[in-house]
């Protein structure tokens, strides 16, 4: 008799030590998944927000930028300064062509958006961002723009 429940608690035990692994393993798993694809809104949550727009700084820039999340990212200044040199990646849309039905030409509301200009001190990228987002689109300013970039030791592409 002591062995048959020796051996049911045995059973039981194996059976409860299964699950509770099984479900580690399946947290765990959900987790980093989650992780890389809410990259974007992890830092937008943590964005400070001046003048109505969620700003970003070079690391939080960086850390979607490497996350792997798709995102588009609008170099906000003239075709000029563009074609001169521009981020990687950086589509031009500059801030005087946007509006309600460029914007919906080129995005989904789906779309997150990073914007940049100049430097801290270029109004362009803060002024952009609170054009898409009154528009609806989920939208971070990029403060730094160009000049951070290359102060980080970063290179400009030219069209040229």
């Amino acid at each position: 008799m002591t062995i048959k429940v020796f051996l049911l608690i045995s059973v039981v035990m194996l059976i409860c030590a299964s699950g509770f692994a099984m479900c580690g393993i399946c947290g765990a798993g959900s987790e980093s998944k989650g992780e890389a694809k809410s990259m974007f809104s992890h830092v937008a949550n943590e964005a400070l927000t001046k003048n109505g727009v969620r700003e970003i700084t070079y690391e939080q820039f960086m850390s979607i930028r490497n996350s792997g999340e798709e995102y588009t990212l609008f170099d906000v200044l003239s075709p000029d300064s563009y074609d001169k040199g521009h981020v990687e990646g950086a589509i031009s849309f500059p801030l005087d062509t946007i509006n309600k039905m460029t914007a919906e030409k080129r995005l989904s509301k789906d779309n997150h958006i990073i914007v940049y200009c100049g430097s801290f001190q270029c109004a362009a990228s803060t002024e952009a961002a609170k054009k898409l987002s009154g528009l609806g689109y989920d939208v971070l300013d990029y403060k730094g723009g160009l000049k951070e970039w290359q102060e980080k030791g970063n290179k400009l592409v030219s069209k040229s």
